[in-house]
């Protein structure tokens, strides 16, 4: 069966469409592009450095400041924008204004934390007036309730998930490959109205049985089961209740490890012996990291963390290394370099204080989820398996359901009436 199936899908793949799966385009339909921020400095992996830098460029006057900004064709000093959605000047604490910065740019935000790019969070300065494409409609639905499936860029012939899952605000960064789409589980604020196919949860709860599945449900099955394509994520949907049932729990695991203990959840640990420390103190500027197989140690200059599983470090996304990127990332910020092509004295520079302590405990914990993903990748393999044998729901199946076709008002965002938002200038528009 495993033969005919693999056969049938080359040969739907020929026409464009793969009868053992579905397009996870067909499941969540409605996605947004990636965070588009047009410089560099407005992010980073401390926020100490983002406030620094605001304080530089909003000191700088007149020439000076519009060089520091670096202008796009979206943003410059002189561009009034709206608020970004919950940030207006209105509401209580710092906030971005909505005044063209070089006129009055206010206080510094609060930088917020966000996920950039798969399994790093880093910090955002949520200023509209600085970011060339912040993605609003992400903004407006992101609360306490809601979860972000993340698509991967794909790359051929490389391990690694095809998504992940965050409450943070995504900006959807791929290390390598062609970025994915974010998808929110829910259009609206409050864990409202679920980014799903219209009766995609009526005919799993009638096929397989569990009358409580919800949209977490789901998304915890396309977490378990996608698989990368050229096109984008495909999901097998099964027609077996016990394949499901196994497929879901170990999605959940999966979302709990990837949130960290947000929501009330528990904090991810390695069992006792197995867990990292920091064994040499890690250097204030380190240069470089290397991994000690057969010590199962971090070795960064003088500094060194053990045990790491070799599963930890060998772990990809993309076809890069996450601990490498991960690490490069800091180690750059800890000294002020600068991506190629950006001037050596622009904001990128500014705040460099070394490596902080925060990134230590940061780096242990990353380690730690890191270690835990790949310990569930014999689960997750079983349950591939599995579905290689199992009946599957069709494509014709929800179709007959009125599943599919998706219609395309929920491939655009839904109305969000709950709120005034800032316009440019103070104006205030209706949404």
């Amino acid at each position: 069966m495993a033969a005919r199936r693999t056969a049938a899908a080359a040969t739907a793949a020929g026409s464009g469409e793969d009868s053992t799966s579905l397009e996870l385009d067909e499941l969540m339909p409605w996605s947004v592009r990636p965070l588009r921020t047009g410089r560099t400095w407005v992010s980073g992996p401390d926020p100490a450095a983002l406030r620094a830098r605001w304080e530089r460029l909003a000191a700088a006057e007149g020439a000076e400041q519009e060089r520091l900004f670096r202008p796009s064709r979206s943003r410059t000093p002189h561009t009034p924008v709206a608020a970004l959605p919950g940030r207006s000047t209105a509401g209580a604490g710092a906030a971005a204004g909505t005044g063209r910065f070089a006129r009055e740019p206010g206080a510094c935000p609060d930088p917020v934390p966000i996920l950039h790019g798969p399994f790093d969070e880093q910090w955002l300065l949520p200023d509209h007036r600085l970011i060339d494409a912040a993605r609003p409609e992400l903004w407006r639905v992101g609360d306490g309730r809601q979860l972000f499936a993340v698509e991967h860029g794909y790359v051929p012939q490389t391990a690694g998930p095809a998504l992940s899952v965050t409450h943070l605000l995504p900006d959807g960064h791929s290390p390598a490959g062609r970025p994915g789409r974010i998808r929110p589980l829910y259009r609206r604020p409050d864990a409202t109205d679920p980014n799903l196919a219209p009766g995609l949860l009526d005919v799993v709860r009638t096929r397989l049985g569990p009358q409580e599945a919800g949209p977490e449900s789901v998304l915890a099955w396309i977490l378990a089961a996608a698989l990368p394509s050229p096109s984008g994520c495909r999901i097998p949907l099964p027609a077996d209740a016990e394949v499901w049932a196994a497929g879901v729990e170990l999605g959940r695991e999966l979302v709990r490890l990837q949130l960290r203990g947000a929501r009330g959840g528990e904090r991810p640990r390695l069992p006792g012996g197995r867990r990292p420390y920091v064994r040499a103190a890690l250097p204030a500027r380190p240069t470089g990291i290397v991994y000690d197989a057969e010590a199962e140690a971090l070795v960064i200059d003088d500094g060194r963390i053990s045990p790491v599983p070799a599963g930890a470090w060998e772990f990809t996304v993309s076809g890069v290394r996450v601990l490498e990127l991960w690490f490069g990332r800091r180690a750059a910020a800890a000294v002020g370099a600068v991506p190629e092509g950006v001037e050596a004295d622009g904001l990128e520079v500014v705040g460099a204080r070394g490596w902080t302590p925060e990134w230590t405990s940061e780096l242990l914990e990353l380690i730690t989820v890191l270690a835990l993903l790949d310990g569930l990748r014999p689960r997750q393999e079983a349950l591939r398996a599995r579905l290689e044998r199992a009946p599957l729901i069709s494509r014709d199946e929800l179709r007959a359901a009125g599943v599919l076709p998706v219609p395309a008002s929920l491939r655009r965002p839904a109305s969000v009436l709950g709120h005034q938002e800032e316009g440019p200038e103070g104006q205030f528009a209706l949404l």
